[in-house]
């Protein structure tokens, strides 16, 4: 009993904050989880984290103007965005500019929150800025995240093939004329999106949990961009409904019996999965090997016998 009141707590979807999280925090898992695939194969990780960041600026500015989070987030990280694949068009001028451009963020971050804490009586809003807290999303902003996410998908669709191309083969995609100036830019859209709308479910410092994690876990288990996308858009959406679940039943857990924080549990599942398909991996390496060295010696036996 005490098992399935874990898996399902009573009165669940009788709560209209849990259905709001469960809605946004569906539609943030699978635009994360497409947009993370591109991500890894592009070995942009460092730019998802930077734009997460910088979200912070953005949403703290945001509070402090009586805006909601949301869109201060999408303004920081457009502006960063752009500016960092603007600055830099190879990786290693793009982890350049990506370092610049954050370190000026964070600490006009650093300001605008010490300005909330000073200026305001409110102390929950740089933890809900930082660390997310998609229980109290208002319901009106559903419709505003499925557009955004249905948006950034589209575009995705649209510059599919020469993304891929572009970012497998950079070189080659320039001489068949892609520009992969432009689809970088066009890219960088899709990713502000992603990132900045999973900051609302498990904030700005984490909010490529999303991101990367279960695309890093997809393509480890498939080298096909779209069966990856297919995988690791199942990761996350049950990822991210598990750590709702988990999250709302814990208001009854000790010590506060306030409820532990979705990110907690988003991450921590996301670390398990990782860590688990990693060990089936390597389990499966050191069984093709052994496999091959038996191979081989039985074919060594065999010549030696046939001569």
């Amino acid at each position: 009993m005490g098992f399935w009141h874990v898996l399902w707590p009573t009165g669940l979807f009788s709560n209209a904050a849990v259905v709001t999280a469960f809605r946004i925090g569906s539609a943030v898992a699978v635009v994360n989880a497409v947009v993370g695939v591109f991500v890894v194969i592009r070995g942009q990780a460092f730019s998802g984290h930077a734009l997460g960041d910088v979200g912070a600026t953005g949403a703290a500015g945001a509070y402090l103007a009586g805006i909601t989070a949301l869109w201060g987030f999408l303004a920081a990280g457009f502006s960063s965005g752009m500016a960092i694949e603007s600055l830099g068009h190879r990786v290693r001028e793009r982890d350049v500019a990506t370092g610049v451009v954050l370190a000026f963020m964070l600490g006009l971050s650093a300001l605008f929150l010490y300005l909330i804490s000073a200026l305001t009586e409110t102390s929950g809003a740089p933890i809900a800025i930082l660390f997310g807290s998609l229980f109290t999303v208002a319901p009106g902003m559903t419709g505003y995240v499925l557009g955004l996410s249905l948006s950034a998908l589209l575009l995705l669709g649209i510059i599919f093939r020469p993304l891929l191309f572009s970012s497998v083969t950079p070189d080659v995609a320039r001489v068949r004329g892609v520009s992969p100036r432009l689809v970088g830019l066009l890219f960088m859209v899709s990713l502000v999106v992603a990132v900045e709308e999973s900051a609302l479910v498990v904030g700005a410092l984490l909010s490529t949990a999303l991101l990367i994690g279960p695309a890093a876990i997809a393509t480890k288990l498939s080298r096909q961009p779209l069966t990856s996308m297919a995988l690791a858009m199942a990761i996350g959406v049950f990822t991210t409904w598990l750590g709702i679940i988990l999250a709302y039943d814990s208001f009854l857990w000790p010590p506060l019996n306030r409820g532990w924080p979705i990110s907690f549990f988003i991450t921590s599942l996301m670390l398990l999965s990782y860590l688990t398909v990693q060990i089936a991996s390597g389990r499966q390496r050191r069984s093709n090997a052994a496999t091959a060295l038996t191979d081989f010696g039985n074919l060594s036996t065999e010549r030696e016998a046939w001569w």
